[in-house]
């Protein structure tokens, strides 16, 4: 089937003359972490704050992609890794289109991460590390997914009969049990114009 494939990269705008037009340098901001952990809220509120400071951005998010894009996946390990697959496909989308993207995903496994990183580019994914302890994690329970898990409910869950693997070496890591969601936020806003350069 691939040799019937001819992508037409090389006749569309370039991913710099997408950059210029929008003013700023496109990256994939991953935002990885338990259930809990503040990913999609921080996300949702980062939005915001590019937005506000005259930079486009958009969220993927876990919830909004298994609806659509992954909605014929469960929550196997097979299914998971082809999830994040899909995630790390269209962000590199976003990213040649120059969006800013800020991808908001569990992606338990160092392995899953690395593979997305490989997808998006290395020079273009930022791993960010929102991490909140398990117990906070499980007081927050805002789905109500973590009692459902306890209860044998669901199986396969993230930091309950799944692991979690937290980031070696994130380009930053926020501790959502101690920072508040406008000082959370703030940070990688800081560290994305400080080190990265948007």
């Amino acid at each position: 089937m691939a040799e019937n494939i001819h992508p037409i990269f090389d006749r569309l705008l370039t991913r710099a003359e997408r950059e210029q037009r929008l003013g700023q340098n496109s990256k994939v901001i991953w935002l990885t972490g338990l259930s809990g952990s503040g990913k999609s809220t921080i996300a949702q509120q980062l939005e915001q704050l590019l937005f506000s400071e005259g930079y486009f951005a958009q969220v993927l998010d876990g919830d909004n992609i298994r609806m659509g894009i992954s909605n014929n996946l469960g929550f196997s390990v097979e299914d998971r890794e082809e999830n994040i697959r899909r995630i790390a496909e269209v962000a590199k989308l976003y990213v040649h289109s120059g969006v800013i993207t800020l991808a908001s995903f569990i992606s338990p496994t160092r392995a899953i991460r690395e593979m997305a990183k490989n997808i998006i580019g290395p020079e273009d994914f930022v791993e960010i590390y929102i991490n909140a302890p398990l117990e906070v994690c499980e007081q927050r329970d805002v789905k109500g997914l973590y009692a459902k898990a306890r209860r044998g409910e669901i199986k396969g869950f993230t930091g309950i009969d799944s692991p979690y693997e937290a980031p070696e070496n994130p380009a930053l890591e926020i501790r959502t049990a101690e920072m508040s969601l406008e000082d959370s936020t703030r940070s990688i806003y800081d560290y994305l114009k400080t080190q990265i350069s948007l």
